[in-house]
């Protein structure tokens, strides 16, 4: 026994050192096989995967090895630290391959990076782990006492589901002197006991006889099945029952329905009456095949029981067994082979997919690696996939069971944030069948888009005398990224305003963009300026845009209009406008002008009498300021006349200043002179006064004709230029105005323009005086006042911001001591008027 055992194990190691060399082999071209036991304990190693495939075994994990089983129980798994395959379930070959002499588990290995694969197969060796089974554990014969010596008896036979030497090797019979053991071998190699009569029977001696039939296996140790035979000693019966084939092969498909017709069994007996009554029965048949399959005792009909399934099982075996009434049998073997139907739709698995993609991917970014798999066979089991969104995603395959998805183009988040991929595969069957898998892939962003802002730029308005610190706008920049790369801050670039640092005037809040105003602002000093900000986002590297702010001050009415003439200074020393006694109505005798800082509207003056001693005696003009005679001057008139003028503005609240204007009407100079010594601030110092009387009259005369021959001059150089200045009115007071667009005002009511009059200075300056022209002035904003004469059409084409200062002319004034002469000269577009007052 011990000799035995130790060349056993020396045949097994011969064996398993061939297995090495061929597992070896294979490796090369990416296969490998192992050979293993069944039956095995959990945890035994079959053999090193890493070693045998050359791999490094660090790079097992790193690289995601996996094993991929299409049984629906694991059996194997490897362990990625040592690289060894080792049994993780309990293998039994009868359940796995049942009676097929050859038992494989084909296995898939999947590494990554690169992408390999590799096919285990792994053979499944039997083990004498099964004792023979009888059919039956009572068998009954009757034999007739008239069968000669030498007849022989057929049994059903044990079956045991190991191979080779486990399976049955042999039987016994118990010791007895009538009977011995034969066995019949059919053409497929199966061995059936049968009892052959020795010696001739003697039902008067003994009716029955027990036997006991044993089965033997070549296990070691070996293993034995028994089954008791009652042998019932008969009349007469010569003829046995007989199949009309000793073997049925059928094709049925797994689609089959319960109850439809196997095959329909016909076994014939020559014997008459009762011997000649045949039963069929199943002699032998498997646990799964009888759930599925029965037989008609009395016509041989075998049917279908249950569902049939290929992929459970694809033929079935079973012995028949056919008795006449006198007890005699015969057999035949019915095997069934399944025909597969499409019944399973394809089975996708994903191995291997991405959580999320980043947008900057490029193409033919592998995103998921998929395996499809369909139970069913030949054609039924070829598969086709497709993929939903071809624009976007590829798939590829790389095996006959393996696709790769990958990207066929750009990616975009803030177009498209995620998608729904749907995978369909349909096999080729009739009627295909399919399957849909659907896996949502979000994408990840990246800083690609810069800020935004909401306008291309923009024009704010802020009131004048604002309180530093008041916000004045809200700029907003959107940046479709998102998180960080969404995440936009404000700031001001640096710049100048007038030689100051722009923050000096305003501030931005980083975050929400909101502009404030550092200082409060003045419309007289500045109107408006202009800086850039620049919004950017917190990406990697961070992105960024740039505005143009524009800010313009809005005027408000906060400065009073300033009188220009008649000087203020000189209310002291009072001024005398000379109004000859023969004036008539309409006589000018003088204008109030005043100009306001301020622009618009709030410049907009009008001249008012607030205190004059006769109402109908002179008149003002509202828009002009020129004083007038009302009505016929009486010779009962006072000599002096004093009225107080009111000039205001037309802002809200509006702002105004007076002035006190003093006239002396008399038929000539002379008359003027004793008026003006009754004045309360003559100087009586001076006892020489008829003397500087004469020198007074002497100089004025003489400057008086010096103004003459000078105003001619100026008369014959303008008449050159008359048709250039056109039909302009001298009650038209052109006014203009610099700022912002219309959003502040409609331009209607400008900053005033510069009046063209005669002007009156101070007594007590003896220089002379011009009121220079305003240069540059835009044309576009000149208006007309309401009692203003329209400009002529063809006249106003030739205008431009030159010839506007023309109209302003200088006016000479003459003044010794406290006796005034004035001679004036002004041109208003055609006219030119004189007047010595």
């Amino acid at each position: 026994m011990n000799v035995g055992r130790h060349r056993g194990k020396q045949w097994q190691q011969i064996y398993q050192v061939f297995c090495i060399i061929f597992f070896f082999i294979n490796s090369i071209y990416g296969q490998l096989q192992y050979s293993v036991l069944e039956e095995m304990k959990r945890g035994s190693v079959i053999g090193n995967v890493a070693k045998d495939l050359g791999l490094n075994v660090d790079e097992l994990a790193k690289r995601k090895f996996q094993l991929i089983s299409k049984a629906k129980i694991k059996y194997f798994n490897i362990d990625l630290e040592t690289g060894d395959l080792f049994v993780s379930d309990r293998i039994d070959r009868e359940t796995l391959c049942e009676i097929k002499p050859n038992c494989f588990i084909n296995l898939e290995a999947v590494i990554e990076n690169p992408l390999n694969f590799y096919t285990i197969t792994i053979e499944i060796q039997d083990v004498n782990d099964n004792a023979p089974i009888f059919s039956k554990k009572h068998f009954d014969l009757e034999i007739s006492e008239l069968t000669l010596p030498g007849a022989r008896f057929a049994l059903g036979n044990a079956q045991d589901p190991d191979l080779g030497t486990n399976a049955i090797q042999s039987y016994t019979l118990s010791g007895n002197e009538n009977f011995g053991l034969g066995e019949k071998i059919t053409p497929d190699g199966r061995k059936y006991p049968e009892i052959i009569l020795e010696k001739s029977l003697d039902r008067e001696k003994q009716s029955f006889y027990e036997l006991i039939l044993t089965a033997l296996d070549g296990g070691n140790p070996q293993k034995s099945s028994t089954a008791k035979i009652k042998i019932i000693v008969e009349d007469f019966n010569d003829n046995l029952p007989k199949f009309n084939r000793d073997a049925y092969y059928i094709r049925l498909h797994e689609n089959a329905a319960i109850g439809s017709l196997v095959i329909q069994l016909n076994a014939t007996d020559e014997d008459e009456g009762s011997n000649a009554e045949i039963t069929y029965s199943f002699s032998h048949i498997s646990d799964n095949a009888r759930k599925l399959f029965t037989i008609d005792s009395i016509n041989g009909d075998i049917k279908v029981l249950g569902n049939l399934d290929y992929e459970t099982s694809d033929a079935y075996e079973m012995t028949v067994e056919a008795k006449d009434g006198g007890g005699h049998v015969t057999h035949c073997k019915v095997s069934i082979q399944v025909i597969d139907v499409n019944d399973n739709a394809p089975d996708i698995t994903i191995t291997s997919l991405s959580a999320s993609l980043p947008e900057d991917s490029p193409l033919g970014t592998v995103i998921a690696l998929l395996n499809v798999h369909d139970l069913d066979s030949g054609v039924n089991s070829e598969v086709t996939c497709h993929i939903s969104d071809t624009l976007a995603f590829q798939l590829i395959p790389s095996s006959s069971s393996y696709y790769k998805l990958v990207t066929a183009a750009n990616m975009d988040r803030e177009r498209n944030p995620s998608y729904n991929v749907t995978i369909q595969c349909m096999d080729n069957g009739s009627p295909p069948l399919s399957t849909n898998k659907t896996f949502q892939l979000n994408i990840s962003d990246v800083n690609d888009n810069a800020p935004v802002f909401e306008k291309m730029n923009y024009i704010l308005y802020i009131g004048e005398n604002n309180q530093p610190g008041t916000s004045i706008h809200k700029v907003h920049a959107t940046d479709l990224d998102c998180d960080e790369n969404g995440k936009v801050s404000y700031s001001i670039l640096s710049s100048n305003v007038e030689e100051i640092p722009v923050s000096s005037y305003i501030s931005i809040n980083s975050i929400s963009g909101v502009i404030y105003a550092q200082r409060s602002f003045d419309y007289e000093q500045l109107r408006e300026f202009q800086f850039q900000v620049m919004a950017k986002d917190s990406g990697s590297p961070p992105l960024s845009s740039n505005v143009t702010v524009r800010i313009c001050i809005i005027d408000k009415n906060d400065n009073a209009p300033k009188i220009l003439y008649p000087s203020p200074d000189t209310e002291g020393s009072p001024l005398f406008e000379f109004i000859p006694h023969s004036a008539e109505k309409g006589y000018l005798v003088t204008k109030v002008i005043a100009v306001d800082a301020d622009s618009g509207h709030n410049a907009w003056l009008s001249y008012h009498l607030l205190q004059v001693p006769d109402p109908t005696l002179f008149t003002i003009g509202q828009y002009t300021g020129e004083i007038k005679i009302g009505r016929d001057i009486q010779d009962t008139e006072t000599m002096r006349q004093k009225i107080v003028v009111l000039v205001k503005d037309n802002g809200v609240p509006s702002l105004s200043c007076t002035i006190s204007v003093n006239f002396v009407m008399a038929e000539n100079f002379q008359q003027v002179v004793p008026e003006i010594k009754r004045q309360p601030n003559v100087s009586n110092t001076s006892s020489n006064i008829t003397f500087y009387l004469v020198v007074s009259i002497a100089l004025i005369s003489i400057l008086f004709i010096v103004t003459v021959l000078i105003t001619i001059v100026l008369k014959c150089r303008k008449s050159n230029n008359t048709t250039m200045y056109g039909a302009y009115n001298r009650n038209v007071y052109p006014q203009f105005t610099l700022g912002c667009p219309s959003e502040i005002s409609d331009t209607s009511l400008p900053f005033p323009f510069s009046y063209d009059v005669c002007v009156t200075l101070d007594s007590k300056q003896n220089e002379i005086a011009y009121l220079k022209p305003v240069q540059n002035v835009p044309t576009d904003n000149l208006i007309d006042t309401e009692d203003s004469t329209a400009l002529d059409a063809s006249s106003n084409s030739d205008m431009n911001s030159s010839n506007i200062a023309q109209y302003l002319w200088p006016v000479t004034i003459f003044s010794a001591g406290r006796n005034e002469a004035r001679i004036c000269n002004w041109e208003c577009g055609k006219r030119s008027r004189t007047k010595c007052r």
